[in-house]
């Protein structure tokens, strides 16, 4: 088993001791319901806040997606936190402690008896009570048992069919599911390969918490099928009612005249899949590295191998000593770093690179947009072809679409109490987990024996609370991208000895000539009302090896390789739910110290926060691997024993992994930030982009400056965060020294001139994308960020292509795309995102023009590319690319969509929820802020 989950037997019969009695009350009961739990006391006396757009409610009927689509109605708490979410744009600057519940719902515990809706009891040991304001459902359950199944039951009654949706996508059958939708077919092409199971590895995975996790392993289970039963009940319950979700009448699995057919029971297999897509895109890490060694293969070719790798290191930046960082104080993490003298890299041969095939057997409309639709019954033609273009649009969910990259998401600021009005740390953090209808989070409150806690969970996955607050703590995560994922260049042979080719399936696994698995999947589908798509098929195809799966062929020295990549979570996609038990176990979780070694066991690569009345504290969390000395993790290494991970066994895929000290880990620090930055010193990034700018810059300088001033309070903090939400990071941090190298001699050109003068403007008042009145749509300085919007990316290519040549210009803006506005469609986060400003080319131009204009640069680029590096020449390339950008007309530049007519500036920038189900939400205006969010301050603890 892994190395976090060692204990000595003493400690496992204390943990056994420990959890007795709820083990005892796992199993279902009947007859009279279990003493009632000791009542618990709520620390954060009022001071908690959260919010969670657009509602809580994500079923709807099919009588109310009718409803939404012929007269825009939604059904009750869809949409009732949208417009307090919104209002934080034009409500932040005159926030106060007393009007936070303007922008955020009441946190507390309990629902007060003149606030309750309804009361559901679908067992006799949990009632799940329902507020008026949100409908939020609060869990009570006498057992440990019935608390899940009530977990369970209010997720059906929430999220049943986004559950559907995304156990499907695990699974890599999504278009069978829901339809043949071109955003379909290419959603399950790239989720799956990145977690290909048989139902036998699933079941395997199950059966090794069970096993190998002791006593929390055998109750994490016991809950997680009491869960399921509790799904399950909603789900006969509500089709025998006939109230289950409209979609699966429009997409064909229900007979609206009859009731006729069936919506699949859940099992806990599924649960593994939908882990498998959550964690694997919100708190997967690394990979990259045959992109990576491309990008570094056309530096050598162009400078020479010696200059080249030097080039390109200082592109890669591993370990800028400019990148802002949460841990501050100087304590150095070691991890991942670049080896004194790397040993078994494996770069492939030039020209020699081809992706794996994964698609195979097209037929029918495989591959297109083909459109045959289906003659709608009168009643359901308000509702055809809802699903036309995807029941998840292209690009709308993390690594999804062309070109993406996996986008960390969310952001936390914390601090401490030495540095408050208060004298407790304070904390306003979230996760950004992109925008959808419903969300694919939903809240809600478990209260039973050995859980006490407030939050939101991942729909299906929701045992526990994931992001919330307990009764005297609260915690949260960012996305944190360390790197947990190496590619392995595997020598390829033929089991009869003869010479093998770079198709062959077979391949050297310590000395002996392996055969690969294969994996299928075979999908077909036929149109529906919901999705019009002709009726098609295919079959995806992976191979997989004990190094991972196969994601590319080439040669190296000649010799044909598969290079594969290994995710140390894979195989362990649900193992995490150890460390989410205890942080939901209010006799587990008591202080700072044992909130991160809870943390500890969560595998996934995440950044998790923590605040009491005491402390503020930090831990990275993540199965980093131990890797052989030498080993280059940035690049493609020889998938031979001596450059194996420390105790490879490719069986489970487990190893030996860093101890927790040696994680990122901090408690007590003046404040903390995280917007998917660097983690600490040493702990070397993944990937390209943590650099001199960082968009975690817009909270580290206005947390600074808070805790310079003293006196930090709830809406103080909230307001240096929503100040942030809608600024624009080039604006801020880079047109200053974009202004000095243009303003190094006087701008002659009386109409450039006045462009320039905009900008300064612009730059003056903050550098902001905000209306100037509420509703009015308009930004005050419009012009100016529509020059921005097209000057950047001319910019940077204008800037540094010419000196690095098209070859590897184009190699590094494939590791790393040199703009993510909040408009760019093409950016890792796609269209009405919110996220913004995490990829780009920010730091590498900040270098070059600091080179330029002589000023000190810790970490500098090896040469310098603006104007060849003359002050003159790079003011000239500035200009010209800014006249170029000047001209371009706003329906250039904001091109229009199916949401926004070309030219609509505001529209173009603005957040829509990408509708999971049938019910759409209006577009709100932009915020790069989480999604989730909570405001916490704690006065008292236990």
């Amino acid at each position: 088993m892994p190395p976090r989950t060692v204990m000595s037997r003493a400690a496992a019969a204390a943990a056994v001791l420990a959890l007795g009695t709820t083990l005892l009350a796992a199993a279902p009961q009947s007859g009279a319901a279990a003493a009632e739990p000791t009542p618990v006391t709520d620390h954060c006396q009022g001071q908690c806040d959260d919010i969670l757009p657009p509602g809580e409610n994500g079923n709807a009927t099919l009588v109310e997606i009718l409803g939404n689509k012929a007269f825009g109605t939604h059904p009750a708490h869809s949409d009732d936190q949208l417009d307090r979410y919104n209002g934080l744009v034009a409500g932040y600057g005159g926030l106060t402690d007393k009007k936070l519940t303007d922008f955020f719902g009441d946190a507390s515990f309990g629902v007060p008896k003149d606030q309750v809706e309804s009361v559901t009891s679908p067992r006799d040991d949990v009632t799940i009570t329902r507020d008026k304001a949100t409908g939020v459902p609060h869990i009570k359950g006498t057992t440990r048992y019935g608390t899940e199944f009530g977990a369970g039951y209010a997720a059906g009654q929430d999220r049943l069919w986004l559950m559907d949706l995304f156990r499907h996508i695990g699974r890599g059958e999504l278009t069978s599911f829901a339809g043949g939708a071109l955003a379909n077919q290419g959603l399950e092409q790239q989720f799956w390969p990145q977690a290909p199971y048989t139902e036998a590895d699933l079941e395997a995975q199950v059966d090794h918490i069970r096993t190998h996790e002791g006593a929390r392993g055998e109750q994490a289970m016991a809950d997680a099928q009491a869960y399921v039963d509790g799904i399950n009940a909603y789900r006969e319950k509500s089709k025998n009612g006939r109230y289950f979700p409209g979609e699966y009448v429009l997409t064909g699995k229900i007979d609206a005249i009859t009731n006729v057919g069936e919506i699949q029971p859940f099992k806990l297999t599924d649960l593994i899949s939908i882990a498998s897509v959550v964690g694997g895109q919100f708190g997967g890490g690394g990979g990259g590295e045959v992109q990576a060694a491309l990008s570094l293969l056309a530096a050598q070719q162009k400078y020479g191998v010696a200059e080249g790798t030097r080039v390109w290191e200082s592109f890669r930046q591993r370990e800028d000593p400019e990148a802002v960082l949460t841990v501050h104080d100087g304590t150095r993490f070691p991890y991942a770093g670049k080896p004194d003298q790397a040993r078994g890299t494996a770069l492939p041969d030039a020209g020699s690179v081809t992706a794996e095939q994964l698609i195979h057997d097209r037929t029918g409309s495989a591959g297109t947009d083909r459109k045959a639709p289906v003659k709608a019954p009168a009643n359901l033609e308000k509702a055809q072809g809802i699903f036309d273009d995807g029941v998840i649009p292209e690009g709308s969910l993390p690594g999804s679409g062309p070109g993406a990259q996996k986008r960390g998401m969310s952001n936390a600021l914390l601090v401490s109490g030495a540095h408050t009005a208060s004298g407790n740390p304070i904390a306003v953090f979230g996760p950004q987990t992109g925008y959808f209808a419903p969300q694919l989070m939903m809240l809600q409150e478990l209260q039973g024996p050995g859980i006490s806690a407030r939050g939101v969970s991942f729909a299906g996955v929701g045992m526990y609370v994931q992001m919330g607050r307990g009764q005297d703590y609260a915690w949260s995560a960012t996305s944190a991208g360390q790197d947990i994922t190496d590619t392995y260049a595997v020598e390829l042979c033929e089991p009869d000895g003869s010479t093998p080719a770079k198709d062959s399936t077979h391949y050297l696994y310590r000395g002996a000539c392996t055969v690969m698995e294969t994996l299928e999947r075979a999908n077909s589908w036929t149109p529906t009302v919901a999705d019009s798509t002709a009726k098609g098929s295919y079959r995806m195809q992976v191979r997989r090896t004990h190094y991972g799966i196969v994601t590319h062929r080439a040669t190296v020295g000649g010799k044909p390789v598969a290079y594969t990549s290994l995710r140390s979570t894979y195989r362990h996609e649900a193992d995490s739910i150890i460390g989410f038990q205890m942080l939901n176990d209010p006799d587990y979780v008591k202080d700072a110290a044992s909130f991160q070694r809870a943390a500890s066991n969560i595998d996934y690569a995440f950044n998790w926060f923590y605040a009491d009345s005491r402390t503020a504290a930090y831990y990275n969390s993540g199965m980093n691997p131990v890797r052989a000395a030498g080993v280059d993790p940035a690049l493609p290494v020889r998938a031979e024993r001596a450059y194996e991970w420390k105790d490879f066994d490719p069986a489970a895929n487990t190893a030996a992994y860093t101890p927790f000290a040696e994680h990122p880990n901090s408690s007590g620090q003046d404040y903390y930030v995280s917007w998917n930055n660097k983690q600490a010193e040493g702990y070397a990034a993944a990937g390209f982009g943590l650099s001199a700018v960082h968009r975690g810059d817009l909270l580290d300088d206005r947390v600074a400056k808070l805790v310079d001033q003293g006196g930090v309070t709830r809406a103080s903090l909230t307001r240096a965060m929503a100040e942030a939400a809608v600024t624009d990071l080039r604006g801020e941090q880079l047109l200053p020294e974009l202004l000095k190298v243009i303003r190094s001699r006087p701008v002659t050109d009386p109409e450039l001139n006045g462009v320039v003068q905009q900008l300064e403007s612009w730059r003056a008042s903050g550098s902001q994308r905000r209306e100037g009145a509420a509703g009015s749509h308009a930004y005050p300085h419009a012009d100016a960020v529509r020059i921005m919007d097209a000057w950047w990316p001319a910019l940077v290519e204008a800037e540094f292509r010419p000196g690095l040549g098209d070859g590897l210009y184009q190699a590094l803006t494939a590791s790393l795309a040199t703009d993510e506005s909040p408009s760019a469609a093409h950016g890792a986060s796609g269209a009405h995102s919110g996220s913004a400003f995490q990829y780009g080319w920010w730091g590498f131009v900040d270098k070059d023009l600091r080179q330029v204009l002589g000023q000190p640069v810790k970490g500098p680029l090896a040469k310098t590319y603006c104007g060849g590096g003359d002050l003159d020449g790079c003011r000239d390339v500035l200009l010209s690319s800014l006249k170029q950008a000047a001209a371009k007309p706003a329906a250039e530049v904001y091109p229009g969509d199916d949401t926004c007519k070309a030219g609509d500036q505001w529209c173009a920038d603005s957040i829509v929820h990408r509708p999971l189900g049938g019910i759409s939400q209006k577009s709100l205006h932009w915020q790069n802020r989480p999604t989730y969010q909570q405001v916490v301050e704690f006065p008292s603890h236990r």
